[in-house]
C-alpha cells in the first residue's frame, strides 16, 4: 500500500490524498460503507460500484470468522472473490465487537476468551491468530487487535488497557511479519491509537503507535459516547502527532458534522454504520436536511427524495413512495433508503476533497453544516 498526499488546506488541516492497493485506488478523505459480514445491508455490489461510488468497503474479523467460517472464505479464494466486490476492502480486526459483549468475555494478557452469539460456542482472539484470521479472509488493509475501553473509564482503567494494547500490537506486528498473504496480493496493517480521552494517554499511544512505522494509522475509542468536543480534542492531539505522510483512520465516527470537523483536523478514513441502520430505521440524509421517513408531512410529497444528489433511487422515487414503503416495513423501503444515505455519505466526502483543492473548504463546511443537520 502506498499513500500520497496531494493538497493540504492553507485555513485547517484538511488533506486530499490517495491510496493505492492491489485492489484499486482510493482518493481521501472517503468515507468506506460498513460491510459487516461480507455485506453491506440491503445493497448490491453492483450499486455499490456504480451508483454510491465506494472505493472500499469494511468486513468484520469477529462476524466472518464466525460465520460463514474461515475454510469457506478459503475456499472461495479470499473475501473479495466470495462476496464478488473487487476494489479494496479493510477488515476491523474484532477487538471492537469484543468489547460489546462484556457480560460474555474475559481479557487477559494472552487475549480474548468470549462466547459466540450465535450458538454459544467458546472461543479465544489472540494478536497471532486475528492475524492470521484476517490473512485468511483477504483484506487489503488489517487492524491491529487492541481492547477498545468503555466511555467513561477511570484513569487506571484507560492506562493499563492502552498499555496491553501496544503489547498486543507488537505481537501482531511480529505475527504479520512472519506470514504472507494467500491470495497472491498484498496486505497492510494498521496500528490503532487508544487511551480514552485522557491527553496524556493519547499522546503516549500516538507516539508508540507512531514508533511502528506501518503505513498507516487508526484512531480507535472515540464515538462511544464520550461528547463531540472531547472527541474533536482527542481526534485534534492526535493528528498533530501521527506522521503527516501516512493515511489516519479515525474509526466508527459517525454523522456529517463529525466527519466535516474531523477532516479539517486531518483525517483521511471514516467508517460508520449511521448511514445503514438509520436508513433501515427510516431516517434519511439529504442534501437538504434529514428526513424521518415515519412523519406524516411526507405522506403526500411526490417530489424527488433528493433532486439534487442525483443519481437513480433519489431522483426516481419520491418521498411520499419510500414513506409508504417505510411504514409498510418493505423491503425495497430498506433498499432505497440505504443506497440515498450511502450515495449522500460519499458524496459529502467528494465535496470535500473539492473544496480543499478549490481553497474554500472551511467556509463552505461552516455554511453547508447547518443545512445537512437541520430535521426537516
Amino acid at each position: 500500500m502506498k499513500f500520497s498526499l496531494k493538497h493540504t488546506d492553507p485555513q485547517s488541516k484538511a488533506r486530499v490524498g490517495e491510496i493505492t492497493t492491489d485492489h484499486g485506488t482510493i482518493a481521501t478523505p472517503i468515507f468506506m460503507p460498513v460491510g459487516t459480514a461480507g455485506t453491506v445491508k440491503a445493497i448490491h455490489q453492483r450499486e455499490l460500484h456504480q451508483d454510491i461510488q465506494a472505493e472500499i468497503i469494511l468486513g468484520n474479523t469477529y462476524h466472518l470468522y464466525l460465520r460463514p467460517g474461515l475454510d469457506i472464505i478459503e475456499q472461495a479464494g479470499g473475501l473479495h472473490k466470495f462476496n464478488g466486490w473487487d476494489k479494496p476492502i479493510l477488515t476491523d480486526s474484532g477487538g471492537y465487537q469484543v468489547y460489546s459483549l462484556s457480560g460474555n468475555r474475559k481479557i487477559t494478557e494472552e487475549g480474548v476468551q468470549f462466547v459466540s452469539h450465535i450458538d454459544g460456542s467458546k472461543h479465544l482472539f489472540t494478536p497471532e491468530n486475528v492475524m492470521d484470521i484476517q490473512r485468511t479472509i483477504g483484506a487489503d488493509i488489517m487492524m491491529a487487535f487492541d481492547e477498545c475501553a468503555p466511555y467513561p473509564c477511570e484513569y487506571k482503567y484507560a492506562k493499563n488497557s492502552m498499555e496491553m494494547t501496544h503489547r498486543w500490537l507488537k505481537r501482531c506486528c511480529d505475527r504479520f511479519d512472519q506470514t504472507e498473504g494467500k491470495y497472491g496480493y498484498s496486505q497492510t496493517l494498521f496500528p490503532i491509537v487508544q487511551g480514552s480521552v485522557y491527553k496524556d494517554l493519547r499522546k503516549k499511544s500516538a507516539e508508540t503507535i507512531a514508533s511502528f512505522e506501518r503505513e498507516g494509522n487508526a484512531i480507535g475509542g472515540l464515538s462511544v459516547g464520550e461528547p463531540a468536543e472531547e472527541m474533536y480534542a482527542t481526534t485534534d492531539l492526535v493528528c498533530d502527532i501521527l506522521p503527516k505522510d501516512k493515511p489516519r483512520y479515525l474509526m466508527g465516527v459517525g454523522t456529517p458534522a463529525n466527519i466535516l470537523e474531523c477532516i479539517a483536523l486531518g483525517i483521511d478514513m471514516f467508517d460508520c454504520v449511521m448511514p445503514t441502520r438509520n436508513a433501515r430505521n427510516g431516517m434519511i440524509f439529504t442534501t437538504q436536511g434529514i428526513l424521518n421517513m415515519r412523519n406524516a408531512k411526507w405522506q403526500a410529497d411526490f417530489t424527488p427524495i433528493d433532486a439534487e444528489l442525483g443519481g437513480y433511487a433519489s431522483t426516481h422515487y419520491s418521498k411520499a413512495y419510500l414513506r409508504h414503503l417505510v411504514v409498510s416495513k418493505e423491503i425495497l423501503g430498506a433498499q432505497i433508503a440505504t443506497l440515498q444515505n450511502l450515495s449522500f455519505y460519499l458524496w459529502l466526502v467528494q465535496q470535500a476533497r473539492e473544496h480543499i483543492l478549490a481553497g474554500d473548504f472551511v467556509q463552505w463546511k461552516d455554511r453547508i453544516l447547518p443545512v445537512l443537520m437541520q430535521r426537516l
